[in-house]
């Protein structure tokens, strides 16, 4: 009989995380724990809470983001402004010495 402690059983992919997160729910601890468990998963805070009243219960919501998020989202609008500039470039180079 094989011995099962040496036979590794296959590793599922890790899921990869999502960029945005939006967590909504009563303000109540179970809401603070599930944010404060995306922040030790390395999200940041996005934005201000949102709360409102139901009439019974303050609801809450709060977005956070993976950082690097931010950062192939700035890398991506610093490419588009370059290529704008560049197109703008190309534009005035095309008209240049007419009137």
């Amino acid at each position: 009989m094989p011995d099962a402690s040496v036979q590794a059983a296959p590793q599922a992919s890790p899921e990869e995380k999502l960029a945005y997160r939006l967590f909504t729910g009563p303000d109540d601890r179970s809401f603070c724990e599930r944010v404060s468990a995306a922040l030790a998963e390395g999200y940041v805070l996005h934005g201000n809470p949102a709360v409102t009243f139901n009439g019974s219960t303050v609801i809450v919501a709060q977005a956070v983001i993976l950082p690097t998020a931010i950062a192939s989202a700035d890398a991506a609008v610093a490419n588009a402004v370059e290529d704008l500039d560049s197109d703008a470039a190309d534009y005035e180079e095309a008209f240049e010495g007419h009137a």
